[in-house]
């Protein structure tokens, strides 16, 4: 298993506000969803971060997302070693495979791979 990046997602009740705070210090929106939104480095492309609204097919807003090469072998994994699952292991319909997994202070991660 190996990990693509790391992004932190900020919960955000002013969407348009913070779209304005994350684009100020040169971050690229590289994906709107409408109720998320994607910034990137320009220069290093895997330094990134989310802010979102709400979800749109989980019960909660993550608080940090980790993309890696196989999800399912890390679903494996984390159920395993008795994690709690959050939000369970499917395919959305934006491109991601992905399933929502409680860490052990509380915090929800969201683990996908691009499809």
């Amino acid at each position: 298993m190996s990990v693509r990046r790391i992004v932190p997602d900020i919960h955000t009740r002013a969407l348009g506000e913070s779209r304005a705070f994350y684009r100020a210090p040169g971050l690229d929106e590289v994906m709107d969803l409408g109720w998320i939104v994607s910034f990137a480095s320009s220069s290093v492309p895997t330094a990134q971060v989310g802010v979102a609204t709400h979800d749109a097919t989980a019960p909660v807003v993550p608080d940090i997302s980790i993309g890696v090469d196989d999800v399912d072998a890390v679903h494996a994994a984390v159920c395993a070693n008795g994690a709690e699952i959050v939000h369970p292991l499917r395919n959305e319909a934006w491109g991601v495979r992905r399933f929502f997994v409680r860490d052990p202070d509380g915090r929800v991660v969201n683990v996908l791979t691009h499809l």
